[in-house]
């Protein structure tokens, strides 16, 4: 798997993943993403849409980030999801976990503040 930091506000990075999320690619994933939340990063949306493949231990990892993100005050949502990943989410319940929303702009705008 590929990712690219698309876009980086003061708390708010928008992660592209490219490919596929597997134990021999999510550790450089997790790493990375590691660093940045513990240098202040507090709001994560990653975009799925070219996403092609996720293992119950890319699955695993998407949890460890959400726990992270949580420890720290902070959370992580999914945008573009597509495929089998809607169903996958949803079977193992983890779409109640995890924000999922259809665009990247759409999750942006689940971090404002509701009287904004």
């Amino acid at each position: 798997m590929e990712f690219h930091f698309d876009e980086i506000d003061e708390d708010l990075i928008v992660i592209i993943a490219d490919g596929g999320l597997n134990s021999s690619t999510a550790e450089e994933f997790v790493s990375s993403i590691g660093k940045l939340v513990d240098a202040g990063l507090r709001k994560i949306i990653v975009d799925c849409s070219g996403l092609d493949y996720i293992s119950s231990y890319g699955l695993g990892i998407l949890i460890r980030l959400h726990r992270r993100m949580s420890e720290h005050g902070g959370n992580v949502k999914l945008s573009n999801v597509r495929g089998m990943l809607p169903e996958i989410l949803q079977l193992t319940r983890l779409n109640r976990h995890l924000g999922i929303f259809p665009s990247v702009d759409a999750a942006r705008l689940s971090f404002r503040p509701a009287d904004a």
